[in-house]
């Protein structure tokens, strides 16, 4: 019997599967097979996030290599989600007067 993932929502290993869906014994939250391949990305306050979404930094970033900071309240919209990254920046996007960088999904907020 393979691994079923754990819960993206409260990290339980109790999980199971029903009817194509996988089921969090603990909190009740449901996601499907094709979520737990891609490995579900949240914001900070929990909000699944997709491609395309628009999202808001919750907090001033250093950016490096950069005398300025990216702003609380800025922002940045058509994000493109990064399944695989080793270095924790989760997000890759453009924002005005930066340009082309990454975020650590932790930092923001869905629109």
């Amino acid at each position: 019997m393979p691994q079923l993932p754990n819960c993206p929502s409260c990290n339980s290993e109790y999980t199971y599967e029903n009817m194509g869906f996988i089921v969090c014994s603990q909190c009740a939250f449901e996601w499907s097979q094709d979520d737990a391949d891609n490995e579900v990305i949240k914001d900070a306050h929990g909000n699944i996030l997709n491609d395309g979404d628009s999202v808001i930094v919750i907090k001033d970033l250093k950016v490096k290599g950069s005398s300025s900071s990216v702003k609380k309240g800025t922002k940045v919209k058509n994000i493109k989600l990064i399944h695989d990254a080793s270095d924790g920046h989760d997000i890759d996007c453009k924002i005005d007067g930066f340009g082309a960088m990454k975020l650590k999904s932790e930092f923001v907020k869905k629109v």
